[in-house]
């Protein structure tokens, strides 16, 4: 490669590196503000004497390297969904290849609606612990403050989300700048203490880990519920890598990142070493007394950035959970011209900030909350570990050997995080749990009720082959223009045509029964975007495909999209839906309080029109009844 392009390619991938370090890494950047307090805390009961904090440092440390930089960085992101990541994406593309109709495939499709269930517990713990552990060092600066830590994270919390219906297309370039600051700040801090001990390097051998297990057993298990803090938000290297790109995330984790967090990890521990009473908050004593206050802002900015990119990359799952069928539309909100991404989800919005608030007031504290966190993240990792290991053996053919002594080494390292933190259940775990369990219903209930609902349609409905051979026996009167019929499954004429002709005795002179689908990729290719069939008789077949990334525009993809047969004329074209009325049966489909929660569901849905951009002044909706 010249140097010019070599100058060049620098030029690009810069922007993108700064940018991740902004996006990606600002929860796990924030985790030095809480995690080895949290490990001598009350909670854990370790002295803060040398074999502990060498023991818990070198815990880090290799969870850091093995978790995060080898699983993630190295393996997991290799796994991208046509360049997406996330739970969802690697989902898809372990469902890909596997056999459709497999239990397995069917397994892991639940596996994974679990695992994003659990993402929405990190979404709602996130905001909480990282804004009021920030605020918390107001009460080591200045403890007659103390009264005032909840109160002031309650107000920069609504300012934050009060802020997300205006996008963060304009802020994010502030976002990599702050966020690099911060952890040139914390790796600053925690080298000059470094410099005074360097002894504490001494944890960088494994060995003070299995020495720390064999003193101390069942209490060093329990630890790691504390360990896990320092690896939350890996997950966000592989959730947000469509946004930046596999290298630009890796050279802001190697080169920067990962650092920096080691630098300020063991600087608090040699600050510990040397006054064990600093583990009442070991990162703001860490400060020089100076520069404490300037810190106390800079963290308050890194957690809201934070949690900041945590809200919108779950509003980006929430958007990709419709699109595939998993959620109930709602109204969505681009507030970018340049990035599909950037949406803003109101009812989300609300949802999310109420329960952070619930969660601030009810926990209290940073330390309280450190208990309840980490059950949702850890169950995510090991739910990314199980499809990453059926992806090896299915397409990447790893050798067996080493794809099962590394799945065998990465499962017992997530089940060791995952049970710690399930034994911490009545002290505050229950909580992310309960959310999680509570998206999975809902999840679970919507995408069930749809083909219920689907299934009772198709029943009481002809198909279509059937109709267009028969219709000429005795045909109806023929009005000019064209109408397009919206069904979810092209295969039977949807109750609107049958109403329509029912009703009207008419027929157009062109009648399309259109369908729209979501595919389990990004951005659909052109080549697989229109599926058309002339049924003859002036009947078609058309399926238009999306990806889960896209905005299902019916009308834009009608007039800019290459079809076949006859162009739709805009100006001349009606468009027919089906209103469902539900109602609910005991006995059939579904439990009975499940049927209920999708009927509210349903009722509350943004139409199906709306949601695919149809115009109200071409579009004619005709009601029918549906019991499940």
């Amino acid at each position: 490669m010249s140097k010019t392009s070599q100058t060049n390619n620098n030029k690009r991938i810069f922007p993108l590196v700064i940018g991740a370090v902004g996006i990606v890494f600002g929860d796990i950047g924030t985790s030095p503000l809480y995690a080895l307090q949290q490990a001598f805390s009350k909670s854990y009961g370790l002295n803060p004497d040398p074999g502990n904090v060498l023991g818990v440092l070198s815990l880090v440390f290799w969870s850091l390297i093995l978790v995060i930089t080898f699983k993630y960085v190295f393996i997991v992101m290799r796994a991208d969904n046509r360049g997406e990541g996330g739970i969802l994406a690697l989902m898809a593309v372990v469902q890909r290849s596997l056999p459709i109709s497999s239990s397995l495939s069917y397994g892991l499709g639940i596996l994974g609606i679990f695992g994003t269930a659990l993402f929405f517990g990190d979404g709602v713990l996130t905001p909480a612990i990282s804004v009021l552990s920030a605020i918390e060092g107001l009460g080591v600066v200045a403890p007659q403050l103390s009264e005032y830590i909840i109160p002031a994270t309650i107000v920069v919390l609504l300012l934050l989300f009060s802020i997300q219906s205006h996008g963060v297309a304009r802020v994010g370039k502030l976002f990599g700048p702050i966020t690099v600051l911060w952890f040139l700040a914390i790796g600053a801090t925690g080298a000059a203490q470094l410099l005074k001990d360097p002894s504490v390097l001494e944890a960088l051998n494994p060995i003070w880990a299995v020495n720390f297990f064999i003193h101390h057993g069942a209490l060093a298990w329990l630890a790691l519920g504390a360990v896990v803090l320092a690896i939350t938000g890996g997950e966000a290297l592989y959730a947000d890598m469509g946004h930046f790109g596999r290298h630009p995330i890796k050279l802001a984790w190697l080169g920067l990142v990962l650092p920096c967090l080691l630098l300020n990890y063991f600087g608090q521990g040699a600050l510990i070493l040397s006054n064990p009473d600093a583990v009442s908050s070991p990162f703001y004593l860490l400060v020089p007394g100076w520069f404490q206050y300037p810190m106390i802002v800079l963290a308050t900015l890194a957690t809201v950035i934070a949690s900041q990119a945590l809200i919108s990359g779950t509003f980006s799952v929430v958007r990709q959970a419709i699109q595939l069928g998993y959620l109930p539309r709602m109204h969505i909100i681009h507030t970018s011209t340049d990035e599909i991404s950037h949406v803003y989800i109101p009812w989300v919005n609300r949802a999310v900030l109420f329960a952070v608030m619930a969660v601030v007031i009810g926990f209290g504290s940073s330390g309280a909350l450190g208990i309840a966190y980490g059950v949702s993240v850890t169950g995510t990792m090991l739910i990314t570990t199980v499809l990453i290991i059926v992806l090896a053996s299915e397409r990447w053919r790893v050798p067996s050997f080493i794809l099962w002594v590394s799945a065998l080494a990465f499962i017992l390292i997530d089940m060791a995080f995952l049970s710690a933190n399930l034994v911490k259940f009545m002290e505050g775990a229950w909580f992310p749990l309960l959310i999680g369990a509570l998206v999975f219903a809902v999840m679970r209930t919507w995408r069930r009720g749809r083909e219920l609902v689907r299934q009772q349609v198709n029943r009481d409905s002809l198909r279509i082959e059937h109709f267009v051979r028969s219709v000429m026996a005795d045909p109806p009167q023929r009005v000019s223009g064209t109408a397009v019929f919206l069904t979810p499954s092209n295969d039977y004429l949807p109750p609107a045509f049958l109403h329509n002709l029912k009703h009207n005795k008419v027929l157009h002179e062109r009648n399309v029964i259109l369908s729209v689908e979501t595919l389990a990729v990004p951005r659909a290719e052109s080549d697989e975007r229109v599926s058309y069939a002339d049924l003859g008789n002036g009947f078609s077949r058309l399926n238009l495909r999306f990806g889960y990334m896209e905005d299902p525009n019916v009308p834009k993809a009608l007039e800019s999209w290459q079809l076949p047969g006859p162009k739709i004329d805009s100006m001349n074209t009606t468009f027919f839906a089906s209103r469902e009325a539900l109602n609910a049966r005991a006995n059939q489909g579904m439990a009975l309080w499940r049927d209920k929660l999708f009927l509210f569901m349903s009722r509350n849905a943004t139409p199906a029109t709306v949601y695919f951009g149809i115009p109200d002044d071409r579009l004619v909706e005709l009601g029918v009844h549906v019991s499940i």
